[in-house]
């Protein structure tokens, strides 16, 4: 009985797999074919002759690869600054004592409840204020806010678990705040700031409504808007617009593969303070 409800499973996680990763795959074979104004059949995707020329077209074509490298500018610099800002604000609220210091959190807190489309008009009448409208700044700007509040409250947790015992031999030497910073709270949370990471990345690298909204300048935009346009302009061509699509997904899977071994591990600390 047991034997066949092991098998059972197996067959099911099977099952799950192929759900999973069966439209990316039917994606690629359908990008690798040509002259497709309609979805291609399995007996298609298998005889059919494979070219990769549709990647080096859709790379070509739209100012393709000028949104690429915008997108890649502006994600890396938001991962840095929202992972960093994040950081810093979740070691004051989990070490630091100060008034008013779980109102403030709950504040936080409560911004991450509020749609993100209720906030484009405040955030556009702010960044307009500030003259950053049709800016890679002003965006930048805007997604490294929006991280920091997520990141806080995420870091803050794993912040918490470590042992305040750790900061013992760092302030004997004399060390102050930043160095514990640094030397403890750091290494010991990259696997929170490395999932993190790979959600802060993946976040900014799909989001299309602020790009959209902020940035008016087409050598300024970014590749969601690409893929739009490309769905637009390439609608019936799917080998082309399913090409540009996996072409877009190849920095979320480096990231991943990258950042895959720091996923959390809320163990890690154990046993760093020997009773």
């Amino acid at each position: 009985m047991k034997k066949i409800k092991n098998t059972l499973i197996y067959l099911l996680l099977i099952a799950g797999i192929f759900v999973v990763i069966g439209p990316f795959v039917y994606m690629f074979f359908t990008s690798l074919t040509t002259d497709n104004y309609s979805i291609p059949s399995p007996h298609k995707l298998i005889f059919d002759a494979k070219s990769f020329n549709n990647y080096s077209l859709a790379w070509s074509k739209n100012h393709f690869q000028q949104y690429f490298f915008n997108s890649i500018f502006i994600t890396l610099i938001t991962v840095v600054l929202a992972i960093s800002l994040a950081a810093s604000t979740a070691y004051a609220f989990a070490r630091f004592t100060f008034p008013l210091k779980e109102l403030l959190f709950k504040a936080f807190i409560f911004t991450m409840i509020l749609p993100s489309l209720l906030n484009i008009i405040p955030q556009f009448t702010i960044i307009k204020a500030l003259g950053l409208v049709d800016t890679h700044a002003g965006l930048i700007l805007l997604y490294v806010g929006s991280g920091v509040v997520g990141g806080t409250f995420f870091i803050r947790g794993f912040f918490e678990r470590i042992p305040v015992e750790l900061e013992e031999s760092i302030v004997i030497d004399g060390g102050g705040r930043f160095t514990i910073f640094r030397s403890i709270y750091i290494p010991l949370s990259l696997p929170a700031l490395g999932t993190w990471a790979i959600l802060s990345f993946s976040g900014t690298w799909d989001e299309f409504t602020v790009a959209l909204t902020l940035l008016k300048t087409e050598s300024l935009r970014t590749l969601p808007i690409a893929l739009q346009l490309f769905r637009g302009q390439y609608a019936t061509s799917y080998g082309l617009f399913f090409a540009a699509s996996i072409i877009a997904l190849i920095p979320i899977m480096v990231i991943f593969a990258v950042f895959q071994k720091q996923f959390v591990n809320p163990n890690q600390s154990d046993g760093s303070v020997k009773g």
